[in-house]
């Protein structure tokens, strides 16, 4: 872990001597590594306080009403930020239009907050995974491109290959919430059990956490016996 560390510092130094950072948002320098600026960073949708369990904002902390009454197949989810202007902005453009300094961007601020925490990490991380048509039109996985840092900076191993999608579906983005369950029921595939018990799935924006919820129905026949949630926003409501 010291050792990767060593030199992934060493090639963020050179990465920074040869490509200053740029802010996204305004253009104005970046700082500490990141391209955003302290002002547009202070700025960003920060999920200050949020379910513990959903991650829906909270005025004060605790657990939601929905959570309270019908908790979510998963045990917990984390994410930083809100799925507000300016960061919907950010993650569209590295969603659909191929916009990948976005995406560098959001999954640095992901893994910094995870490592803030101190909390310990799971064993695996498993990427959302798309299904192969949709992956052809995108050209790649956003969940993946997220995930792939994650693992470096936490040392954790990556599972891209431990669920398929095998099913086509709409996008979420597009349904409502009843929809949206019914829209994802069924259309993974686990390839082989997880071969640990505390598992972590990641995903670009927790919407009514529903693509999470059925990939950890999955993951818990399957053996998994803690299952978090991680992405790099919320939005609306666990459903």
């Amino acid at each position: 872990m010291k050792r990767r560390s060593w030199v992934d510092n060493c090639i963020k130094s050179v990465q920074s001597l040869l490509y200053p950072s740029t802010c996204l948002l305004c253009g104005a320098p970046g700082a500490d590594g990141l391209d955003i600026c302290p002002a547009c960073l202070r700025a960003l949708p920060w999920n200050l306080v949020s379910c513990a369990c959903c991650a829906a904002p909270l005025p004060a902390a605790g657990l939601c009403g929905q959570c309270l009454h019908h908790p979510p197949p998963f045990d917990a989810a984390l994410a930083p930020l809100l799925y507000r202007p300016p960061l919907d902005w950010l993650v569209q453009g590295f969603k659909f239009n191929q916009r990948l300094p976005p995406g560098r961007l959001l999954g640095e601020l992901l893994a910094r907050y995870l490592i803030a925490r101190g909390e310990p990490v799971p064993g695996l991380i498993v990427p959302v995974p798309l299904h192969p048509a949709r992956l052809r039109e995108r050209g790649y996985n956003q969940a993946l491109e997220l995930a792939q840092p994650l693992a470096r900076r936490l040392d954790i191993p990556l599972a891209q290959g431990l669920v398929q999608r095998t099913r086509a579906t709409a996008t979420q983005s597009l349904l409502p919430a009843d929809e949206r369950r019914r829209n994802v029921r069924g259309a993974f595939t686990l390839v082989r059990p997880p071969c640990v018990k505390h598992v972590a799935i990641v995903d670009d924006v927790i919407a009514t956490g529903s693509t999470a919820g059925e990939l950890a129905r999955l993951l818990r026949r399957a053996g998994a016996e803690r299952i978090e949630v991680w992405a790099v926003a919320r939005a609306g409501r666990w459903g």
